[in-house]
């Protein structure tokens, strides 16, 4: 994992003194000699890192040796960071005449020796003393450097696939009295492998068990391939362990010595496979391959093809740790493989820990024994692990001890526990293993959501950008590595299928906080319990998870007392009643300089009775600060100008700051800034002008356009924001330029993929008044068509628009082939919907509030009258649609008059009308579709709900076939 910290330092090292030269910016006098220094010691250390990380586990001096490593490593991170945020100050602000001509020369300077005049300044004080670090940091790595001959370490020329341990091949017998629960399971896979395969299935039928090590997959496995039916069912039945590397050659002749009885000594490959393809016809047979890694399906493709040939319903069953091998392997069926329950993994406990005990020993040790197991959180092979070392273990003192120790401290478990868990470890790219150990920050059973996961990744620079990739979406790849290869479980997902929140089980957190040293770590305060904070000692924290509840408070000088807070990266405040009082924030800033990740948000905020009020002007001296997180924070009225010096902000929320009036005019300096969260800030009535010059804008919840204020961003000032992907534009009631909307360039924005125009006006009485423009129908018309349509828009929402027609203009329709998802809200002038039907890749479509439509017919579908007689599809792929508050809409009907065949949306699955009064009836061909499996009507909809009324409605027959129908 230290490689992962390590090889970008030795990047930027490299990249940071080209750029230096090539800036022409004078360095202090000896400088380059000790980079190069350093670039040497660090490559010379880089070359061992494999095989120290490997001898981690069981030599405590090469332990600490990789911790003296990492500090090193994590020292020259900062002192990079600065150097190249002086740098950015000084592209940025720029620097006074006197200044400029000591570090700009006009003429090239082709050394890095300053003239002595230069000293002088400001900005080289800063690089005196960040070289002076340097050469600290430098002494420090010789020392390591040193210390790692010693060792012995072999160089990195092992191969990828080597393992830091060796897991003991399985066998395929078992005792079936040591299975304990899993009944579901245990039945369904018996199932699976006694069912005839489906005549069209051509090979043996793949069925997958997966899940994380530990969990109890091969005994499964083992289960079923030694039961009696399953015995009876196949002729042959073959058990070969895979583990990792995967070894085509020794798996080719396990398989052929199980079904033949002796081992082969054929020495080419292909004769194997041959010999295997030979051995199986005709048969019906059952192969398991138990802990499978490899995801590469041309490893496997020649087994399959061997394997072809046996008789139809054999059966491949395959147990791995990894949801992608199953995937590749092309399995039919796929069972995850979950924890026991408490009562379960209670009775593989006991049966270990209380074999040949008295019926008194069992008394007087089961309470210290159940509250053994509930820490096993029904992992059956951690409940193994411990039980057979208790067994030796007969006084309460000891069961008690193991009960309150570390599990990594008692050897017995390192080695029976640790064991498959590091090889799922080891497996994991570098870059990944920092991610993983990075999610000890939080508290155990606690429900991580994984957008502010790979956010917090990101600004600990976990994540870089490749080629076109973008840094959340590497994040997302890294996330599904970790879930896929069972680190994560308990997934809730949203709507669209996305995990959006997972767990730790908690023996894979506790690991996880083995790996990383303590350097991660959470803590809870309760009123009165202050002094929680100083149980830290000595340890050097990186990452804090600091929950407050209420009553609690932080003291003052708490930062100044606990030496192992200064290095901090990571402070994540969580609280229901704020307790950051005025004097411990300013103390806060002062302190913890190193900053990566700030988080001070409020999680419920309707119980919460204290807010932070403001944020001290020396923030500014979180230099490295990226990501800052004030969420919630309802009483902050205006962040202070100095936030503008945060050179290396990426992330900024301010999301739920209802009195936040405005953000610092000096945004613009904010060159790095490419997320800005600010949701419900409904105090916020327009962005500074300087947005406009953030071109690394990713994404800006609502860039609000000011109308009749000084120094405010315009229409305009999207036109360089060029890499926006999500943005919702409010105030365009306000706007009454067109030649302004044409400006912005929206249909430049190939990144743009979520776009929402609110045509409303976001201040009160008397202000709003002022602000309103003339003929609004007129305006928003014209201001609606002068915004071109970005070409690759996935989802679109307009609000409030007010012109009578072209609420989605026809230029608009012709270019949105990739909108998904559309949704038109109270625009309520609007006399007739928009020809959607043209839109080939439209899948939602919610229509809100249109009050003055009155009919739906042929122009929504967007096919003309006069259609000659060719096929013509509308709403190609729409799914579900709504209509929502259309108080005037009483007929919907379409297709009647037009020549020719058309097909009116063929896949619609729900449709929901809601609130429309004067509607008389649903066209039928909709509600005949077979596809569709919802309808819901709600709200005020008289006239249909008396319609299609269960049973008694009059058209009851035409919907009762529809399997979710919902009227009331």
């Amino acid at each position: 994992m230290v490689d992962a910290i390590l090889s970008p330092i030795l990047e930027q090292l490299t990249s940071m003194a080209v750029e230096e030269a090539k800036e022409q910016v004078r360095l202090v006098t000896g400088v380059g000699k000790e980079v190069k220094k350093l670039t040497s010691n660090l490559r010379a250390i880089r070359a061992v890192l494999h095989d120290a990380e490997k001898r981690q586990v069981k030599e405590e001096t090469v332990r600490l040796w990789l911790d003296q490593l990492r500090d090193a490593c994590y020292d020259m991170e900062d002192v990079l960071g600065e150097w190249n945020t002086a740098r950015l100050k000084l592209q940025i602000d720029g620097v006074d005449d006197h200044e400029n001509d000591a570090l700009v020369p006009k003429k090239k300077v082709c050394s890095f020796f300053p003239t002595a005049s230069c000293f002088a300044c400001k900005p080289l004080v800063l690089r005196r003393d960040i070289a002076l670090k340097i050469k600290e940091i430098n002494e420090a790595l010789d020392d390591i450097a040193k210390q790692k001959d010693m060792f012995g370490f072999s160089v990195n020329v092992t191969k990828r696939n080597e393992r830091a341990d060796h897991r003991v091949p399985t066998i395929s017998s078992i005792d079936e009295s040591e299975i304990f629960g899993r009944a579901k399971e245990k039945k369904e896979l018996v199932n699976w492998l006694l069912c005839e395969s489906s005549k069209e299935q051509k090979g043996p039928c793949i069925i997958s068990l997966v899940g994380m090590g530990g969990i109890g997959k091969t005994t499964l496995a083992q289960f079923a391939y030694n039961n009696d039916g399953v015995k009876r069912n196949f002729e042959k039945r073959i058990w070969v362990c895979v583990s990792e590397p995967f070894d085509e050659f020794r798996i080719a002749r396990a398989i052929i010595e199980s079904l033949t009885g002796s081992a082969s000594n054929f020495g080419e490959f292909q004769s194997l496979m041959q010999h295997i393809q030979e051995c199986v016809e005709g048969k019906k047979f059952l192969l398991v391959l138990d802990d499978v890694w490899n995801e590469d399906y041309y490893k496997w493709e020649p087994f399959y093809k061997c394997l072809k040939n046996g008789l139809h319903g054999s059966k491949i069953l395959i147990t791995t740790r990894k949801d992608r091998v199953a995937r590749c392997m092309r399995s039919t069926n796929v069972t995850s493989v979950n924890v026991l329950s408490e009562i379960e993994c209670w009775s593989v406990f006991e049966q270990l820990a209380f074999f040949d005990r008295s019926k008194e020993e069992c008394e007087k040790l089961q309470n210290i024994g159940r509250q053994i197991v509930r820490k096993c959180k029904g992992l059956p092979l951690a409940a193994k692990t411990i039980a057979s070392l208790l067994q030796s273990r007969n006084t309460e003192k000891e069961w008690q001890n193991i009960l309150e120790s570390e599990i990594w401290e008692l050897e017995e478990v390192e080695r029976g526990l640790l064991a498959p868990l590091l090889l799922s470890y080891n497996e994991l790219p570098s870059k990944v293993k920092q991610c993983f150990t990075y999610c000890a920050i939080f508290p155990k059973d606690y429900s991580i959501r994984k957008k502010e996961l790979i956010n917090l990744w990101m600004a600990q620079g976990y994540l870089s950008e490749k080629g076109a990739k973008e840094m959340e979406d590497i994040g997302e790849e890294y996330f599904n590595i970790l879930a896929s290869r069972s680190f994560f479980q308990d997934f809730d997902k949203g709507d669209d299928g996305e995990i959006s929140n997972c767990k730790m089980h908690d023996i894979v957190h506790d690991f996880a906080q083995y790996l990383c040293s303590n350097e991660c770590l959470t803590v809870e305060i309760h009123g009165g319990e202050e002094s929680a904070m100083s149980s830290f000692g000595e340890k050097k924290i990186l990452h804090l998870m600091l929950t407050l509840y209420r009553g609690a408070s932080v003291p003052i000088p708490i930062w100044d007392n606990v030496k192992g807070l200064r290095g901090l990266r990571s402070l994540l405040v969580e609280s229901d009643d704020y307790s950051l009082s005025n004097e411990v924030l300013p103390q806060l800033f002062e302190k913890l300089t190193c900053l990566r990740a700030l988080k001070l948000e409020v999680c419920e905020q309707w119980l919460c009775k204290n807010f932070i009020k403001e944020i001290p002007t020396n923030i500014e001296k979180l230099i490295h600060l990226k990501y800052l997180s004030l969420c919630g924070q309802r009483e902050i009225e205006k962040l202070p100008e100095t936030l503008c010096e945060l050179y290396n902000l990426e992330r900024l929320n301010v999301d739920d700051c209802v009195k936040l009036r405005e953000l610092p005019r000096g945004i613009g300096k904010l060159r790095k800034l490419m997320y800005l969260h600010n949701d419900f800030s409904i105090s916020l009535r327009y962005l500074p002008v300087g947005i406009g010059e953030l071109i690394r804008l990713r994404r800006v919840r609502e860039f609000v356009v000011g109308g009749g204020y000084d120094r405010v961003c315009s229409l305009g000032s999207l036109k360089k924001l060029n890499l926006l992907r999500q943005c919702k534009i409010r105030g365009l009631g306000y706007v009454s330029d067109a030649g302004e909307a044409a400006r912005a360039e929206l249909e430049k924005k190939k990144n743009l993929i979520e776009l929402g125009l609110y045509f409303d006006h976001l201040r009160d009485g008397d202000e709003e008044q002022a602000g309103r423009r003339e003929n609004e129908e007129d305006e928003d018309e014209r201001l609606l068509e002068a915004l071109g349509p970005p070409p690759n828009l996935k989802e679109l929402r307009i609000y409030q628009y007010r012109g009578r027609r072209n609420v989605v203009p026809k230029n608009w329709v012709m270019s949105l082939t990739n909108l998904r998802d559309l949704r038109l809200i109270d625009c309520r002038n609007c006399e007739h919907l928009p020809p959607l039907g043209k839109l080939p890749s439209l899948e939602d479509l919610y229509i809100v509030g249109m009050q003055s439509v009155k009919r739906v017919g042929n122009e929504f579908l967007g096919v003309e009258s006069d259609t000659d007689g060719s096929s013509v599809i509308a709403f190609p792929k729409l799914k579900e649609l709504m209509f929502r508050n259309m108080e005037e809409l009483e007929e919907w009907d379409f297709g009647t008059a037009i020549k020719g065949e058309i097909i009116i949306m063929p896949r619609l699955s729900s449709l929901i009308i809601w609130s429309c009064r004067k509607l008389k009836a649903l066209p039928d061909h909709l509600l005949q579709k077979s596809t569709l499996q919802n309808l819901e009507i709600l709200g005020e909809c008289p006239i249909l709900q008396e319609r299609y009324r269960e049973e008694t409605g009059e058209d009851w027959p035409k919907i009762r076939h529809i399997p979710n129908i919902e009227i009331k």
